[in-house]
């Protein structure tokens, strides 16, 4: 963010002219006024300074910010001749720096600068300086104006350390003063036209070598409401977001604000202004935030593991007897289990005492603490003005790839190490008995069903009693109804197959239960479905020594869970007998006129209602807890054989997986909830949201060499997981808009809140609770110099079948998407043609042996957003390729989307890299302006993924 540099008044009156120091002798701490027609432009941007260096006589430099006479069509604006380089013959590198003087402290701060312009005595600046609404500035606070010569711009150490600014930087250090001014911000303010023509001079304020133009920029046409705002470490400080358009009808800034202020932190702005085509302006404002989410998200889910772990540790103690082998597995298991328990509380532990800085840096990818929060997620925002065209915002999520790096790489990642522990599971049948993955995901969902429902039918149960003893027709239909849906389910939940083969294995576990062969019965409910198959009850043989067992019978099972429906129509059928009873009977009717008779008749028909339900009522309950009891037993069995096969690695894979899925779904939640606010006005999107559901598109620059092949199949499996998660919107009842994570470990469901005025603008069927789907892909592709070795001398094998898989995916969403949505829905398009040949050249790309085939992520890229969908991008740490990817992508969509000058798109990209939020990203990770590469790793590099001079070098990450 800012660089500051706290001086005494006497070296910060060392800088200004004598007139000037004098004025910060007494200064005056007026607040800047708010006019009518001015407080929203001040919202949005601050104070917005855009230097142009113009033409006057050779010795004298001329800056400009725009105005009436700084149309790009001028030939004065696009070209400075004649200007005196401290060497002959050599064309001026140039540069300005922005200091602020702040009156109260009397201390200066350096605060921004422009870009470098190279090799030209006639350089154009494209670079602005944006202050927050809520930086300390006052009416009597001066900014400062210097401007510089770079003789070397891969030595000038300006951008990578604070110089000390009564210093004039000496020439061994890379770069040459050329002159300075100041103005006071109330000035600027008050002008006519907000724009102020000011005088350059030497540091000893006698010499004057020119002028220079200072104005005050808008930003597009901001109408109320557009404008929210994010807070910053700082107390009270904040930063102007730029909505997409104009906010939804009846939604003002003061609704959205609680929202954002909930998920985003910290933003970093950066103002721009490039030449069109059309030789008109592009404004374009660059914003890169942190989001709450980064720790939020992993608390709450490891908050969940806890409770779900606990809660089957504990159906697992009340298995019941088991056989010596059984009992001591279980023993075993539940041992494992409690020492993964306690460090999951530790972690949870650890997390609740961070504070500070609400990312997590590239530099703490190791940190175990930390191991389940993403890394560096931020959202990067650019907003568009065209004179033209409508503004457009476009967002994307960086983050570091998911991935265990506590864990390690040495034998892989997820995607390989689960492959491989399910092989090798397969082979211990002699230990205990193999149950597909699928099944006991089938399991598990049995058994969130009974913890679910359970206690749901027990009291709609209630409900009906109470009701029936209030004697209301009406309210007894109602609860019948909830009754009947709520036991259908729970009856439909037993119908599997799994819960009956499980029981027979857990009665052969039973002490007293013997086999004729000595193995364990190889109860794979793989083969599920082919139950004669099955001899496993000839197997059984009952011990006369114990009594209470007897033969196992199958059909028994049948009957239990049967007998819960069976009560269920008994009830049905006394409900309605009861209702008709009512409708025939005139009793009440004649009593009317005498009230006495009528609260008797009353009395005594409640009393009739309650009494012949009660006994019904009690009679599901009772079969309702035989089948949950029986059900709950065996599913538990099933779940101690899949803990059983494989310890510690079996808990190990899940610890590595819930790290992995932590970090991917942090940046989930995060992109769903920015999109959802951006998007609440747009009704086609939030028709798509419901009927269809969200594309959400990773781009990964992973290579697959050494680490980063297992860092790439880490992420393929926590991206792949994501598809387990569902939203629900709701209404918010408080202050409090952090997310809601509910569920278990194969089902999610992340409930966001949205304020009154938001929620309303829903449509109905979001309102009523429906949950929404997400689709998540990812394409990958390698760019650096160990892709290069990949390529050349080892596999790309997991690559290329992770973008294969992937696109079948994407084109399965398209296949839904064209049937569910109209036509005029897709943003940008008026025929799907269009989408189908961006899905054919995808496919192509995917298909051809190109190595660093980057096109396939630009094209995925585009057909992210032209599906309305949530962008991604990833790399190791989320800094350096994730930053040349990035700039690259907003270089290309104003190039391609806002007519770009072609001549101004090295310019711009080189700007944004050179200036922009990313730079700032990377001195956020490690303290540094440098993207950590060297000469010899670019030179692998794609020429557009190329950091421009002087922006990379040695660097510790």
């Amino acid at each position: 963010m800012e660089i500051k540099e706290e001086k005494t008044s006497d070296e910060a009156q060392h800088f200004l002219p004598a007139t000037q120091a004098d004025n910060l002798r007494e200064p005056q701490f007026t607040s800047i006024q708010r006019i009518a027609n001015e407080s929203k432009l001040e919202f949005v941007l601050g104070f917005c300074l855009s230097l142009v260096i113009r033409k006057t006589d050779p010795r004298v430099l001329v800056w400009s910010t725009g105005g009436a006479e700084t149309s790009p069509s001028g030939t004065d604006l696009k070209s400075c001749k004649d200007l005196v380089a401290t060497a002959r013959d050599r064309k001026l590198n140039t540069f300005v720096q922005i200091s602020v003087v702040h009156p109260a402290e009397q201390t200066l701060t350096r605060y921004s600068s422009t870009e470098i312009v190279e090799g030209t005595r006639d350089p154009l600046f494209l670079t602005g300086v944006t202050f927050p609404p809520e930086y300390p500035i006052y009416e009597e606070t001066k900014i400062k104006l210097t401007v510089y010569d770079v003789k070397d711009k891969s030595q000038d150490t300006v951008r990578t350390r604070v110089l000390s600014e009564h210093k004039e930087p000496r020439t061994d250090v890379g770069r040459n003063f050329l002159g300075l001014t100041t103005f006071k911000v109330g000035d600027l303010v008050k002008s006519k036209e907000q724009q102020l023509t000011l005088t350059l001079r030497t540091s000893d304020g006698g010499k004057t070598v020119g002028t220079i133009d200072v104005s005050l920029v808008k930003m597009g046409e901001i109408e109320e409401g557009e404008v929210d705002h994010i807070t910053t470490d700082v107390q009270g400080q904040k930063c102007a977001l730029v909505c997409e358009c104009t906010a939804p009808e009846g939604i003002s800034g003061k609704d959205s604000l609680p929202l954002l202020n909930a998920v985003l932190k910290n933003p970093i702005c950066k103002l721009y202004r490039f030449p069109t085509s059309e030789n008109k302006w592009l404004h374009i404002r660059e914003q890169m935030s942190e989001s709450t989410l980064s720790f939020h998200v992993p608390k709450e889910l490891i908050n969940l593991h806890i409770k779900e772990d606990m809660r089957r540790n504990q159906d697992l103690k009340e298995l019941g007897e088991l056989a010596p082998h059984w009992d001591n597995m279980r023993k075993n298991v539940i041992a494992h289990c409690e020492q993964m328990l306690t460090m999951y509380q530790d972690t949870l532990a650890d997390l609740g005492k961070h504070t500070g800085s609400s990312f997590k840096s590239s530099c703490s990818k190791g940190e175990k603490t930390l191991e389940f929060v993403p890394i560096n997620l931020h959202l990067q925002r650019m907003h568009v003005h065209s004179p033209r065209l409508k503004d457009a915002l476009y967002d994307v999520f960086t983050v570091g790839a998911p991935a265990a790096h506590c864990q390690g790489f040495k034998n892989g990642g997820l995607r390989k190490l689960l492959s491989k522990f399910e092989a090798e599971r397969r082979n211990t049948g002699y230990q205990c008995i193999y149950y597909s993955p699928e099944n006991t995901a089938k399991a598990k969902e049995v058994l969130s069903n009974i913890n679910h429902l359970q206690p749901l039918i027990s009291s709609h149960a209630d409900l009906l009693l109470n009701s029936a003893s209030q004697h209301s027709p009406d309210s007894l239909k109602n609860s019948l109804k909830m009754l009947s849906e709520k036991t259908e389910l729970f009856v439909h939940a037993f119908k599997d197959q799994l819960v009956r083969s499980a029981l027979l294995a857990l009665y052969t576990a039973r002490p007293g239960c013997v086999l004729k062969k000595p193995t364990v019965p190889r109860n794979s409910v793989e083969e599920c479905g082919d139950p004669q198959g099955q001899d496993h009850p000839s197997q059984i043989q009952r011990q006369n020594s114990i009594p209470h067992h007897s033969e196992y019978d199958e059909e028994e099972w049948d009957r239990v869970w049967t007998n819960v429906g069976k009560s269920l129509n008994c009830i049905i059928a006394m409900v309605d007998r009861l209702l008709e009873k009512e409708d025939s009977s005139s009793g009440i009717k004649e009593s009317e006129n005498d009230p006495s008779s009528a609260a008797c008749m009353v009395s005594h028909t409640s009393g009739d209602w309650y009494e012949q339900l009660y006994p019904l009522i009690i009679t599901l309950k009772d079969c309702m807890g035989e089948v949950v009891t029986r059900a709950k037993q065996s599913m538990t069995f099933v779940l101690l054989q899949e803990l059983a096969c494989g310890l510690p690695q079996r808990l190990m894979l899940t610890l590595r997986r819930d790290i992995v899925f932590s970090q991917a779904l942090a940046g989930l939640v995060c992109g769903f909830i920015i999109k959802l606010h951006t998007s609440l006005h747009d009704q086609s999107f939030l028709q798509q949201l419901h009927t269809v559901g969200l594309i959400v598109q990773y781009e990964g620059l992973l290579s697959t060499y050494s680490e980063e092949i297992g860092m790439l199949e880490d992420m393929a499996v926590g991206i792949s997981d994501l598809q387990k998660v569902m939203f629900k919107i709701i209404e918010a009842k408080s202050n409090d808009f952090l997310p809601v994570i509910t569920g278990r470990r194969e089902h999610y469901v992340i409930e966001v809140k949205l304020p009154a005025k938001m929620f309303e603008l829903l449509p109905q069927e979001i309102k009523e609770g429906k949950q929404l789907h997400v689709y998540p892909v990812l394409f990958n592709v390698g760019i650096n110099e160990q892709q290069t070795l990949a390529e050349r001398f080892g596999d790309t094998t997991l690559q290329e079948s992770v973008n294969q898989e992937n696109f079948e995916q994407l084109k399965e969403y398209y296949k839904l998407f064209t049937e569910k949505m109209p036509p005029d829905c897709l943003p940008h398009f008026q025929e799907q043609n269009d989408l189908k040949g961006l899905l054919e050249n995808l496919h192509q790309n995917i298909q051809a042996k190109k190595r660093k085939n980057v096109e396939i992520m630009w094209v995925a890229a585009t057909i992210c957003r032209k599906l309305n969908g949530i962008r991604f991008t990833c790399c190791k740490s989320a800094k350096d390729r994730t930053s040349m990817s990035v700039t690259l992508e907003q270089c290309s969509i104003l190039r391609d989307e806002h007519q770009l000058h072609k001549d101004f798109y090295i310019r711009a990209l080189d700007c944004m890299r050179r200036e922009g939020c990313r730079i700032e990203n990377v001195l956020k990770n490690i303290k540094c302006r440098k993207y950590a590469f060297n000469m010899i790793q670019l030179m692998a590099f794609p020429k557009c993924y190329r950091p421009p001079e002087g922006t990379y070098g040695k660097a510790d990450t």
